[in-house]
């Protein structure tokens, strides 16, 4: 997975460096946009500065979320696909990719406002908003927030919903990233989102861009999204399209989907069969097709 990084003047190039960044923008430009040809922006959340990149244009925007230990390059495979129809706002959460990473609580409360900060500096009045694992949460906070700012969820699996458990299992989960060992705890727990055969490659290079997360963030954001005593993200109904896309597994069982059917009377509900948690990124074409495809369903990017 190719990271990004900002160079002295404040645009995009690879982690391979300005070389490479330099004989993609020599080369002739193609009509479908990449993350590569995005304009790089700071936005302030208080004293914190955060990084996210704009590219596309249009009347509608969409805004993407990564999640947990990610970085905003998590998307890149959707750019080429969503920029010809619609602005697109990839945002590096705070603690992640080139955002400040100030020692702090990383709760989704924390996220959210932190996207909303990115609205106001890019002057979004309303957007449709993708977020992915952990970004779904962050998302859902962003409509508890700021619901008049929400012209659709898109989640890309990710529960919509707190997971429920016990504060002993929560504090086991978050101890593991606490340890002196939480570099191959990470390792594992990426591991265990890629059960198809032949994603080795795609795997390892998630591998390196979650190892770049800081050990504080990971191990705090993983108590965000689980500490009960911090506000849920439960999605209750709502009168914005929902849109659903998963990886068939145990999570999303009949009685979760009727939970997400429920939501919204514009809910589609779509399982990708023989993929992993990064579905983005490991089926690309086949996961842009049926988004493009239901954001046109509901007129949230351009016919």
């Amino acid at each position: 997975m190719q990271g990004i990084m900002i160079n002295q003047r404040g645009t995009i190039q690879n982690s391979q460096g300005a070389n490479g960044f330099a004989e993609r923008a020599a080369s002739p430009k193609t009509s479908s946009p990449k993350l590569t040809d995005g304009q790089s922006h700071f936005a302030l959340h208080g004293a914190n500065r955060i990084h996210y990149v704009t590219v596309g244009q249009g009347k509608h925007t969409l805004v993407l979320v990564h999640g947990w230990s990610c970085n905003l390059g998590f998307w890149r495979e959707q750019v080429s696909a969503l920029a010809s129809v619609s602005r697109l706002i990839l945002i590096d959460l705070p603690g992640h990719g080139e955002s400040d990473k100030p020692q702090t609580d990383y709760t989704m409360d924390f996220f959210a406002d932190a996207v909303i900060a990115v609205l106001h500096d890019a002057k979004v009045d309303k957007a449709t908003f993708i977020g992915h694992s952990m970004g779904k949460a962050v998302i859902c906070r962003v409509f508890k927030q700021a619901p008049e700012k929400v012209a659709a969820l898109v989640s890309v699996d990710g529960l919509l919903r707190r997971p429920q458990g016990t504060p002993g299992q929560t504090e086991a989960m978050v101890a593991q990233f606490h340890s002196p060992h939480y570099r191959e705890v990470a390792k594992g727990f990426v591991r265990s989102f890629f059960p198809i055969p032949g994603t080795d490659a795609l795997r390892d290079e998630v591998t390196i861009e979650v190892l770049k997360t800081p050990q504080n963030v990971m191990a705090s954001a993983m108590a965000g999204m689980l500490n009960e005593n911090l506000p849920d993200w439960d999605l209750k109904r709502v009168n914005v399209p929902v849109l659903v896309f998963n990886a068939k597994g145990a999570l999303w069982d009949a009685n979760y989907e009727s939970y997400v059917r429920g939501l919204s009377p514009q809910t589609e509900y779509r399982l990708f069969e023989n993929v992993g948690h990064w579905l983005m990124l490991e089926r690309p074409n086949e996961f842009n097709a049926a988004l493009t495809e239901l954001l046109r369903k509901y007129d949230l990017i351009a016919k």
